[in-house]
C-alpha cells in the first residue's frame, strides 16, 4: 500500500508500469535497453474516495484518457529504476494534490467604515483628475 495522505492509500497493484526505449542522448544504450517508463493508474477503478477521484480529474485533465486512465511518462534519467521512481513521485504528489480539500468560502462583506474610506478615496481621486481638465475660459 502507497500512503497518500491519512485515510486515502492505494495498492501497488492500482499501477502498471510498461518500459520503452528514450529518444536522445545516451549513445548505445539508447538502442538497446529500455529506459523510459509509461506508469498507468486506473482512476475510474482505483480505490480513492469519489472526491479525490473528481478532484484528481481535473487537476490532470490532460493527462487521463477517456478511459479514465491516467499516464505518466518519465524518460528524463538514463536508468530505468530512476525513471520508475521519479513517476511514481509524480503520481504521488498529483495524488496528494487531489488529496486536500478546498477550503469552502465564507461570503463576508465590507464594513461601513471600509465601504466609507473606499467612496472616499474615489472622491479624492476623482477632484485630482477633474483639475487637470481644462477650463472652458482660459
Amino acid at each position: 500500500m502507497i500512503e497518500i495522505a491519512p485515510g486515502v492509500s492505494i495498492d501497488e497493484s492500482e499501477i502498471s508500469e510498461r518500459f520503452v526505449r528514450a529518444s536522445g542522448p545516451g549513445g548505445q544504450n539508447v538502442n538497446k535497453v529500455s529506459t523510459a517508463v509509461e506508469l498507468r493508474f486506473d482512476v475510474v477503478r482505483s480505490t480513492l474516495p469519489d472526491d479525490v477521484k473528481r478532484r484528481l480529474r481535473t487537476l490532470a485533465r490532460n493527462r487521463i484518457s477517456e478511459d479514465g486512465l491516467l499516464l505518466i511518462d518519465s524518460r528524463v534519467h538514463r536508468s530505468q529504476l530512476d525513471n520508475r521512481e521519479a513517476a511514481r513521485e509524480r503520481l504521488i504528489e498529483l495524488l496528494k494534490k487531489a488529496a486536500i480539500r478546498p477550503k469552502k468560502r465564507r461570503a463576508t462583506r465590507p464594513s461601513i467604515s471600509a465601504r466609507e474610506r473606499r467612496i472616499d478615496a474615489k472622491k479624492r481621486r476623482g477632484e485630482i483628475k477633474s483639475q487637470r481638465r481644462r477650463r472652458g475660459g482660459d
